[in-house]
C-alpha cells in the first residue's frame, strides 16, 4: 500500500509517460489475427479470410480493429505506468476495461508512435484504479490511427491518499464510460464460437507474454486451475462475433469498442456472445457456455448499418417481435 504522505497531485499530473514506437507487419496482422480465433472452424470462413489471406487478388490483408489493443501494450508492460506516490506490485495488476476510438483503417504493415497520458487515477482503499490513454501516431503521415484507454486494478496500491477525501481523477467526458445494462429482452443476433486448448500460446505471440497464460505453476499461484486465456484475447473473439453478425462482415462499420472483463476463460471453453441493436450500438455479451458464466460485456458503436439490417432493425421496431438470427460456430454463413 502506498504511503499518502509521498503522494503529490501535481506531480501526478505533471508526469511525462514516455512515447512508445509499435512496428508491425501483414504477418504479426494474421498472427494477431488467427490469435483471435478468424478462420479457427473454417480455414475458408468468407468474412475472414481477407485477415490472414491476399483472397481475391487483394493486395494487402486487412487488420481487424481490435488489433490495435497492441499498440498499448507497452505501456502496459515496460513499467512505464509508474507515477510518483503510487507503488504497486506488477503480478497484481488485472486489466479491467479496455475503450477504443478507431479513426481510419488500419494499415497492413505500419510503425506507430504511442503518446500516453493519465485519463484517471482513484483510491479505492485497498486498490488503486488507473486509466491510461493511448493515441497512436502512424509515423509516416503523422495520422492519427486510433485512441486506447486501458483501466488498470492494482492490487495493494491503493490507501496512497487521504482515507477521508479518496483521490479521484478522470479527465475524459462520461459518455464515454456510461453504466451498461445488458438488456433483458431476446438478444438480436447469437454467435457460438470454440476457443482452442492452444489459444492463449498462439495469442502470446502478438506480444503479451504474461506466465499467467502459459505457465502452469504461476497460473495456480494466482488462484487457477490452469492458464487463463487473455481479456484482450476474449475482446477479439467477441469483436469478431459483431463483425460478422452485424457489420456482415466489414470491420471498418466499427467506430468505437468498449469492452469490461468480468471473468476469466480458460483455453477450450466455448465462448457465446448476445448481441442487441440499439440504433447505431451493438450493447454485448459474452459467457462461457460450460460454466454459463458471463466473463466480458461491453458496447460497439457503428457508422452505419447495412440496407437490410436496418430494414430487419426497423421492422423489430415495429413489430417488437423477432427471433434472433443465431450463427453457430465460424463456419456458419
Amino acid at each position: 500500500m502506498a504511503e499518502s504522505s509521498r503522494f503529490d497531485h501535481d506531480l501526478v499530473l505533471a508526469h511525462k509517460f514516455p512515447e512508445t514506437t509499435y512496428t508491425y507487419t501483414e504477418r504479426d496482422a494474421a498472427i494477431y489475427a488467427l490469435g483471435v480465433g478468424a478462420c479457427g472452424r473454417n480455414a475458408i470462413d468468407s468474412d475472414e479470410l481477407k485477415y490472414v489471406y491476399h483472397e481475391d487478388g487483394q493486395q494487402f490483408v486487412q487488420v481487424l480493429p481490435t488489433f490495435s489493443a497492441l499498440f498499448s501494450l507497452g505501456s502496459l508492460t515496460n513499467g512505464s505506468i509508474d507515477l510518483p506516490g503510487l507503488q504497486y506490485d506488477p503480478r497484481l495488476l488485472l486489466h479491467g476495461q479496455q475503450y477504443i476510438q478507431i479513426y481510419k483503417p488500419f494499415p497492413s504493415s505500419a510503425s506507430v508512435i504511442n503518446k500516453v497520458s493519465l485519463a484517471g487515477l482513484h483510491d479505492k482503499g485497498k486498490a488503486a484504479i488507473l486509466e491510461l490513454e493511448t493515441k497512436s501516431y502512424e509515423k509516416e503521415s503523422g495520422e492519427l490511427l486510433c485512441m486506447n484507454r486501458s483501466t488498470i486494478f492494482l492490487r495493494g496500491a491503493g490507501g496512497f491518499s487521504n482515507s477521508s477525501h479518496p483521490y479521484s481523477y478522470s479527465n475524459y467526458p462520461k459518455n464515454q464510460a456510461p453504466a451498461l445494462k445488458i438488456p433483458k429482452s431476446q438478444p438480436f443476433a447469437v454467435f457460438e464460437d470454440c476457443t482452442q486448448p492452444s489459444q492463449a500460446l498462439l495469442y502470446r505471440l502478438s506480444g503479451d507474454y504474461n506466465p499467467l497464460h502459459s505457465d502452469p505453476m504461476i497460473a495456480e499461484v494466482a488462484g487457477f486451475s490452469r492458464p487463463i486465456l487473455h481479456g484482450l484475447c476474449s475482446l477479439g473473439f467477441a469483436v469478431r462475433a459483431i463483425i460478422k453478425c452485424i457489420c456482415r462482415g466489414d470491420a471498418n462499420t466499427i467506430k468505437t469498442i468498449s469492452g469490461r472483463f468480468l471473468l476469466h476463460v480458460y483455453p477450450g471453453e466455448t465462448l457465446i456472445t448476445e448481441m442487441w441493436l440499439e440504433g447505431l450500438r451493438v450493447i454485448y455479451q459474452a459467457k462461457v457456455k460450460e460454466r454459463n458464466q458471463a466473463v466480458l460485456s461491453g458496447f460497439v458503436d457503428l457508422h452505419h448499418l447495412t440496407s437490410s439490417l436496418q430494414l430487419q432493425y426497423s421492422s423489430r421496431q415495429e413489430t417488437q417481435e423477432f427471433h434472433p438470427r443465431e450463427v453457430v460456430g465460424a463456419e456458419a454463413q
